[in-house]
């Protein structure tokens, strides 16, 4: 059997190496020191717009930590968007406070306006007004920036801006990463680049990234002894991880421009395949296209894909399960509008890393058009 095409796998440039390399010969093991420094740089230097990041251990403990930071605690409420992968959603758990699932709008796979505002009346028609907003852009889609934080300024609701997917992607030439009151990047080993496991706390307030680390390193204040006034947690990227991100930012745009090559190649190429539909980008949005995603015709014919193309050693996904979906939330509030449900039903992602080589590609697009040929 040919060699198996991942959905998306690590995509090194041999550039990391000599950041890891220094990292042991100086003994920086620990989850501080230069290339810890000089990833946040890098990435506050990318991302520009006056910014602060905390390179944390993973995109989820950066979720944990906004939230702690825009005082979520027991018996709060937080609205979510439902189309998005269980990381975005779990820490709202972790604090004791509860999710309030909000769907999707058709254009860009992500929350709603309309819904989301919906949900917010009826919360507060309901006693208890929202203390965040979780907005995801979606396998680097950005969402209707303009719309979404009209709204949450209406109401006074800080917005936590998850950019996991989305480090790259821009909405009206200002990059994803810098529009939430708090956003997060993740470098997850499957992202646009990676850090093995990692991710970053962005923010436009220093005071806050300062405390985002500080929290991050078990809140020990400053004193000779072990002392400490708050909880805290292990969430620091160590030195060694860092070296990997750094070599990786000297190719972010390299990145981008495989992942969105991978994304025109698959649309040229199965256009005139009528059950096969795209997501196209707005006017003013441009898109990382961390995973190349379609639309089928239908739920059967979605899974039998998946089926075909594994049989061809290709690993293919479906869209993220809504988070309203899952057994673990069933009992939550959601505010529903049936196109996340649609979009999980039809939708399938194919294999999008930006290390896929010609030959590869096209064993997909022959795996593809063969299915389709039955």
């Amino acid at each position: 059997m040919e060699s198996k095409i991942w959905l998306s796998s690590p995509h090194m440039c041999g550039k990391e190496q000599s950041f890891i390399d220094e990292a042991f010969a100086t003994n920086w093991i620990a989850p501080l020191g230069p290339n810890v420094d000089g990833f946040e740089n890098d990435i506050e230097t990318y991302l520009k717009e006056d910014i602060h990041a905390a390179a944390l251990s993973s995109g989820t403990a950066a979720i944990h930590l906004a939230l702690q930071l825009l005082d979520v605690g027991v018996g709060d409420e937080v609205i979510c968007q439902s189309k998005t992968f269980s990381a975005s959603a779990n820490p709202i758990v972790y604090l004791g406070a509860t999710p309030i699932f909000v769907d999707s709008e058709s254009e860009t796979w992500n929350i709603c306006p309309n819904t989301l505002e919906e949900a917010i009346k009826d919360r507060i028609a309901n006693g208890k007004k929202p203390k965040a907003i979780i907005a995801v852009h979606l396998y680097g889609m950005p969402y209707k920036v303009d719309e979404i934080h009209s709204i949450a300024k209406s109401y006074d609701i800080p917005i936590l801006e998850d950019s996991a997917e989305a480090l790259g992607s821009t909405y009206k030439n200002r990059k994803c990463g810098t529009f939430g009151d708090i956003s997060i990047l993740s470098f997850n080993g499957n992202k646009i680049i990676t850090t093995s496991g990692g991710g970053a706390l962005v923010t436009k307030s220093k005071k806050l990234r300062d405390e985002a680390v500080f929290l991050s390193t078990q809140a020990r204040d400053k004193a000779v002894e072990y002392l400490h006034s708050k909880i805290g947690y292990n969430y620091r990227m160590s030195n060694v991880l860092a070296g990997i991100g750094r070599g990786q930012m000297t190719v972010i745009n390299q990145r981008v421009q495989q992942r969105r090559a991978n994304y025109d190649y698959y649309k040229s190429n199965l256009k005139d395949i009528e059950h096969i539909s795209f997501i196209e980008a707005p006017k003013e949005y441009f898109t990382n296209r961390w995973l190349s995603c379609i639309l089928l015709h239908s739920e059967n014919q979605k899974h039998q894909l998946i089926e075909h193309l594994n049989g061809f050693n290709i690993e293919s996904r479906p869209l993220w399960k809504p988070m309203h979906q899952q057994p673990i939330f069933k009992d939550a509030p959601k505010y529903l509008n049936g196109i996340s449900d649609d979009l999980f039903k039809k939708g399938l992602c194919l294999p999008s890393g930006s290390n896929l080589k010609d030959a590869e590609r096209q064993r997909v697009l022959d795996a593809i058009k063969s299915f389709f040929k039955k």
